[in-house]
C-alpha cells in the first residue's frame, strides 16, 4: 500500500515536471525576445519594414506570454514607427497608442518619452491637431528631465517651438526656441540643424530682423542641399518664400515657393516609389492589423480564463479559510461552554453540599433542641422537684435547727426548676409540643409585643390543625427568626403575621412598616439571618420572596408545600 502511494506521488511530480519543461520549451526567454527587438528595431531602420513588422508579430506574442510590459510597449512603438516611416501616419498613431497604454504600467520613462513625443509628431504634422500635439510634447519634456536626457531635451523644445510657430503663438513657442539654440551645439543633432535654422529665420522675421532672417533662411538651404534632409529643405523654402513675400520681394519668393513644390514632388515621388516597392505589404497591412488584435485578443481570453480560475481559487481559499475560522470560532465556543458547564457543575455540587452541610446543621440543632428540651423536661426538671418535695417532708418531720437551711435549699431547688423549665420551653416551645403552630405562633407574637411595637396575628385556619411534628418545629424557627430581625433591626412601629393555606401550600406573609433595606445589596440581608432561614425552606421544597425598599418597610412571603398530620 505504501509502495503505491509513492509510486503515485513520483508519478505526479514527473507529470509535473515534464509540463513545466514542455511550457519552458514554449515560451522564449525575457533575453531571447530583447534581442529579437533590437533586431526587428534594425531592420526598421535599415528600410525592410515588411521583415521588421513581421520579427515584430513574433515578438508581441512572446512578449505577451511572457507578461512584460516593457517589451510589449517598446514592440508596439517600433510596430508604430514601421508604419510612420512607411508614410502611413493613421496607423502608426494607432499602434503608439497601444504601446503608451502599456508604458504607462512600467517605469521605463525613456520609453513614455519617446512615445510621447512621436505621438506629438502624429499629431502636429500629420493630423494638424496642435494642442494635442504640444500636450504629448511637453509630456516628454518632463520624462526627459526626470531621465536627464539633454539630446531628447532639445528635440523635443525644437519640436515643440515648432508647433507653436505653426499656429502663429510665437510668444510662447520663442523660449522653446532659445532653448534649442543654446544647447544645440552640444546636445544637438545634423539632422535638425536645418529645421533649427529654418526656424530661427521665422523668429527673426517676426521681429523684423530681416537681415538675419535671410541669413537663417540662406544657412539653413545651404545645408539642407548638403545633407539628406529634403523634407525640412522644403519645408525652409515654403517658409522663406512666406517672408519674402511679407517683405514684398514677391520673385525671390516665387523662386523659392517652385523650388518647395519641386522638392516635394520629388519626395512624392520617392513616396510612390517605396509605396510601390512595397506593395506586398500595403496589401497585407490590414491582415498584420487583425493578426496582431487577435494575439491580444487571444491572450486576454487566457487572461480572463485565468483570472477567472484565480478568482474561483480564491474564493475557494477564503471559503476554506472562513470554514476553517468559523470551525475555531465554534470549537472556542465549544470549549468555553464546557469549562462553563464544568464550572456550573463544580458551582452546583459546591452549592448543594453547602446546602446539605447546612441542613444537617439545622436538622442536627433541632435533633438536639428536642434531645435536650426532652432531658431537661422529663428528667432534671422531675428529679428537681422529686428533691424538692423529699426537702419538704424532711422539714415537716423535723422541726430542728436545720429548718432555715432546708427552706432555703428548698428555694434554691425551685428555682433551678423554674429556670430549666424555661430553658425548656426556648428550646421546643411547651404550645408548640402541646397544641400546636397556630397556637405557639400566635403567643410568639403577643411575647414580642410592646408599647414601641406591636405584632398582630392573622390566621384563617383552625387553631386545632396539627402538622408533622418537624414541619411545625421549623416553621416556628423561621417564623422566630423573622420576628428577631423586626425587633433587632427595622425600627418598627408595627409588624403583621399572616398565615393562609390552599390545599397544596401553607403560605406565609410577614408585613413591617420598619427602615426597610436594598435588596441588591444581598451580603447586608445575609446578615440577617437569612441564610438559615433560606436553608430551612429549601430543605422544605419551598419559595422565598422579600420586597424591602428604603424607609418603606418590608414584606416577605413564604410558600411552603402543606405537611399535615
Amino acid at each position: 500500500m505504501a509502495f503505491n502511494r509513492i509510486s503515485y506521488l513520483f508519478i505526479l511530480v514527473l507529470l509535473l515536471w515534464n509540463c513545466s519543461v514542455i511550457s519552458q520549451n514554449k515560451i522564449v526567454s525575457k533575453k531571447e525576445t530583447e534581442k529579437e527587438l533590437k533586431e526587428a528595431i534594425r531592420l526598421m531602420r535599415k528600410g525592410s519594414y515588411d521583415k521588421s513588422l513581421v520579427k515584430c508579430r513574433t515578438i508581441l506574442r512572446n512578449a505577451i506570454t511572457l507578461k512584460d510590459n516593457d517589451i510589449i510597449a517598446s514592440t508596439y512603438n517600433t510596430i508604430g514607427g514601421n508604419f510612420d516611416l512607411f508614410s502611413n501616419p493613421e496607423k502608426a498613431f494607432f499602434y503608439y497608442k497601444k504601446g503608451l497604454i502599456y508604458a504607462d504600467r512600467t517605469n521605463n520613462l525613456k520609453l513614455k518619452n519617446l512615445l510621447h513625443n512621436n505621438l506629438g509628431n502624429i499629431y502636429c504634422f500629420d493630423k494638424k491637431e496642435y494642442q494635442k500635439g504640444i500636450e504629448h510634447y511637453k509630456q516628454s519634456l518632463e520624462y526627459s528631465e526626470q531621465i536627464k536626457d539633454s539630446a531628447r531635451l532639445v528635440l523635443t523644445n525644437l519640436n515643440v517651438a515648432w508647433a507653436y510657430f505653426d499656429i502663429n503663438e510665437f510668444d510662447k513657442g520663442i523660449p522653446h526656441l532659445q532653448f534649442t539654440k543654446l544647447h544645440h551645439e552640444k546636445h544637438g543633432s545634423d539632422l535638425t540643424i536645418v529645421a533649427l535654422k529654418m526656424l530661427n529665420g521665422i523668429y527673426y522675421g517676426v521681429k523684423k530682423e530681416h537681415s538675419k532672417a535671410e541669413s537663417n533662411f540662406n544657412e539653413a538651404i545651404q545645408l539642407g542641399n548638403a545633407g539628406d534632409e529634403k523634407f525640412d529643405l522644403a519645408l525652409t523654402h515654403q517658409e522663406y518664400a512666406k517672408y519674402l513675400n511679407s517683405v514684398q520681394k514677391h520673385k525671390e519668393a516665387f523662386d523659392h515657393l517652385a523650388t518647395y513644390n519641386t522638392i516635394t514632388d520629388e519626395l512624392n515621388a520617392e513616396d510612390k516609389l517605396n509605396k510601390a516597392k512595397n506593395e506586398g505589404l500595403n496589401l497585407e497591412i490590414e491582415e498584420y492589423k487583425r493578426e496582431v488584435e487577435k494575439i491580444e485578443s487571444e491572450f486576454k481570453t487566457q487572461q480572463d480564463v485565468l483570472n477567472q480560475e484565480k478568482l474561483m481559487t480564491r474564493r475557494k481559499l477564503i471559503a476554506i479559510i472562513t470554514l476553517f475560522l468559523i470551525s475555531i470560532v465554534l470549537f472556542y465556543f465549544y470549549l468555553q461552554n464546557s469549562r462553563l458547564i464544568q464550572k456550573n457543575r463544580l458551582s452546583g455540587l459546591r452549592n448543594k453540599i453547602q446546602q446539605n452541610i447546612i441542613n444537617a446543621t439545622i436538622s442536627g440543632q433541632e435533633t438536639e433542641r428536642k434531645k435536650i428540651a426532652s432531658f431537661l423536661h422529663d428528667n432534671i426538671s422531675a428529679l428537681l422537684s422529686s428533691a424538692g418535695l423529699h426537702l419538704s417532708v424532711i422539714k415537716k418531720n423535723n422541726s430542728n435547727s436545720n429548718e432555715d437551711e432546708i427552706t432555703k435549699t428548698i428555694h434554691l431547688l425551685e428555682e433551678a426548676h423554674n429556670k430549666v423549665r424555661d430553658l425548656s420551653h426556648e428550646l421546643i416551645p411547651a404550645l408548640l409540643v402541646r397544641f400546636g403552630l397556630l397556637f405557639a405562633l400566635e403567643d410568639l407574637c403577643e411575647k414580642n409585643s410592646n408599647s414601641t411595637l406591636q405584632f398582630q396575628f392573622e390566621c384563617n385556619i383552625n387553631n386545632s390543625q396539627r402538622y408533622t411534628e418537624d414541619f411545625e418545629i421549623k416553621v416556628y424557627f423561621i417564623i422566630s427568626e423573622l420576628i428577631n430581625n423586626i425587633v433587632k433591626h427595622s425600627k418598627a412601629t408595627t409588624a403583621k403575621i399572616i398565615i393562609k393555606e390552599n390545599a397544596n401550600y401553607f403560605k406565609i406573609q410577614v408585613i413591617d412598616n420598619g427602615i426597610g433595606f436594598d435588596t441588591n445589596q444581598f451580603q447586608i440581608i445575609e446578615g440577617f439571618g437569612l441564610n438559615q432561614i433560606r436553608a430551612r425552606i429549601n430543605v422544605m421544597r419551598g419559595n422565598l420572596n422579600i420586597d424591602s425598599k428604603i424607609e418603606k418597610g418590608t414584606t416577605i412571603k413564604i410558600d411552603i408545600p402543606n405537611s399535615k398530620a
